[in-house]
């Protein structure tokens, strides 16, 4: 039995290996075209949503409450309630009580943008900086 869970969790590993290669290169090859490719996965998550749709279709206890109590239960069980709907950076935001970017005038966001791109030239001077270090050992 054991030699069995073996050889069935070795081809699973080939199996989700080889997706995830091919994934790589479909996603390479599609970043180049990004309005094919969202409308790619827009077709995608529609089609699903269709499939998920007309699965629980399929069970009556599916129907009204129990979908959207089932669904909030999944939603909460998994931390993706709040995230989605809310979002993070809203979340975030609001602890640090800063403005929300629409209520920012546009100096401040310039002024955060340029922060931004300074602290980007810091961290490429310091990894610069360690890659010549690391060059001369």
């Amino acid at each position: 039995m054991c030699y069995t869970y073996e050889r069935t969790m070795s081809a699973i590993k080939k199996i989700i290996g080889f997706f995830d290669k091919l994934e790589d290169k479909i996603r390479s090859v599609l970043s180049h075209s990004p309005i094919i490719y969202a409308l790619i996965g827009a077709i995608g998550i529609i089609l699903m949503w269709k499939g998920v749709e007309e699965t629980a279709g399929l069970l009556p206890i599916l129907f009204g409450p129990g979908s959207f109590i089932l669904g909030a239960l999944i939603l909460l069980l998994t931390g993706l309630l709040v995230s989605f709907f809310i979002g993070d950076s809203i979340i975030i935001s609001g602890f640090k009580k800063e403005k929300k970017l629409v209520e920012k005038a546009e100096s401040e966001v310039r002024s955060e943008q340029e922060m931004i791109e300074d602290l980007e030239k810091k961290v490429e001077r310091l990894d610069s900086d360690v890659n010549k270090l690391a060059a001369r050992r």
